[in-house]
């Protein structure tokens, strides 16, 4: 008689553990996280007045004497469930800086606001979509006796998009440090805009504080040549922030210019290396600030709030640079499932990452993001909510069992116990997460459906 697969004797022995009801309700609980984290533990609720005990909970009623909890991993590649709940907090976190809405008064969509895209500067020529991957007129060679242009027209998906016509001119060094100091050339971006704002209006730099407050929030995003570049909502208030009035002097156009200057101005120098020298990193040219205005004259608020939402759950092995996990050795980026060109990247990081000037930049622990050490999102602080912030409203609308205007106390002593699913549970979790997702499906065409009868 033909075995069973592993996978389905995993299933049906934890179909048969007498727990099992239980186990399918944490997972349940999870939404079908595809690698929930699991803890040992208790908790305890205390009255804070009488010191009763509310409520008591401890794993060790639980199967295997484990709570299962979500992974919270932002990258669908590695958690759909997770990534999902990821993007509508992302969402909700840009949305709210844009229109208003979780404590954030509404009167910020009336805010001088832009959506700004900046880009890294050329490494090298590389193959492009469209009617753009064209030799130039002279034709010719570069040194390597390669040549200098490319006559075929590329599809959008084709897998030479983005790869160097030469990459032995291609300059892998700069794109690697490029990526190592990109935050800190946002941050020079943002202190230079500020600057330039003032100077623009008669202000002296060191009191725009007191006058106005620029608020952003940003993400980064891999192009097909694997090199980042960061789009961001721009919004100038108040010196007080969100609930302050801009001053009268505040204007798109204005902001817009502060943009396109500073992105042309600033850089930031690397250190002295004996074998690379001093390199001085800036934004590329291309440089593109649209008002996000009430007039809709920009793009549509939502709109750059979904996108950026979409963005931010996409893993490194969706966008074809780098990967999803951290490499140790040598070997690891050589077996690492990427193109030649992100694979030169990562081996250059390795270098880099071994020379004692580059030690602060730790490009081997990033080699699997090309030497990117930044956030995929990141938001000044008064610019809107936070994740943190909904993800306890999310906590306190399960409700967590107190009486209104009770006021308790909780003693907590949990421990990490693994993580991750077996081979059945996999199985169990992928089906919990799919029918979930259909539920939700049929839940939106209903209300579609109903928003087209009325």
């Amino acid at each position: 008689m033909r075995q069973l697969p592993e996978a389905d004797r995993d299933a049906l022995r934890i179909a048969q553990d007498p727990q099992f009801p239980r186990w399918l309700e944490q997972i349940t609980d999870t939404g079908g996280c595809a690698h929930p984290i699991h803890l040992s533990g208790s908790t305890t609720t205390l009255d804070e007045v009488t010191g009763e005990i509310l409520h008591h909970y401890d794993t060790r009623t639980e199967p295997g004497e484990r709570l299962l909890v979500r992974c919270r991993n932002r990258r669908a590649t590695v958690c759909p469930t997770c990534s999902r709940l990821h993007a509508g907090d992302t969402f909700h976190l840009v949305r709210a800086g844009l229109l208003g809405g979780k404590n954030v008064p509404i009167t910020v969509r009336k805010r001088p606001r832009l959506f700004i895209t900046l880009t890294a500067p050329s490494f090298g020529p590389v193959h492009r979509a469209g009617d753009r991957c064209r030799p130039r007129r002279d034709g010719g060679t570069c040194e390597h006796t390669r040549p200098v242009g490319c006559g075929d027209v590329h599809d959008q998906d084709s897998p030479v998009v983005g790869q160097p016509l030469c990459p032995d001119c291609y300059d892998y060094v700069s794109h690697v440090l490029w990526h190592a100091y990109a935050s800190k050339l946002w941050d020079r971006f943002v202190i230079d805009v500020r600057r330039r704002l003032a100077s623009s209006v008669g202000l002296v730099q060191s009191r725009f504080s007191q006058y106005a407050r620029l608020s952003f929030a940003r993400v980064a995003e891999y192009q097909k040549r694997a090199a980042v570049h960061v789009h961001a909502v721009v919004r100038l208030d108040g010196p007080a922030g969100p609930d302050d009035e801009p001053p009268a002097w505040g204007a798109p156009e204005l902001l817009i210019d502060a943009v396109c200057a500073s992105a042309r101005r600033v850089l930031v120098r690397t250190s002295h290396s004996r074998a690379v020298g001093e390199l001085a990193l800036r934004w590329g040219v291309q440089v593109d600030a649209r008002p996000l205005g009430a007039n809709d004259d920009g793009p549509d608020d939502d709109a750059v709030a979904a996108y950026v939402a979409k963005y931010v759950t996409k893993g490194a092995s969706e966008t074809g640079a780098g990967i999803d996990h951290r490499v140790t050795t040598w070997d690891g980026i050589e077996s690492a499932p990427v193109n030649e060109h992100v694979r030169t990247l990562m081996r250059t990081c390795w270098r880099l990452g071994g020379l004692p000037e580059y030690a602060p930049l730790r490009l081997r622990a990033w080699a699997h993001t090309l030497g990117y050490r930044g956030h995929i999102l990141t938001k000044s602080r008064a610019y809107s909510t936070t994740y943190a912030a909904l993800r306890a409203d999310r906590a306190a609308h399960r409700n967590d069992g107190a009486e209104p205007g009770e006021v308790t106390v909780a003693e907590a002593n949990w421990r990490y116990a693994g993580s991750g699913h077996t081979p059945g549970a996999a199985q169990f979790a992928a089906g919990i997460a799919e029918d979930l997702s259909r539920n939700r499906e049929f839940a939106r065409e209903a209300v579609n459906e109903q928003g087209r009868c009325e």
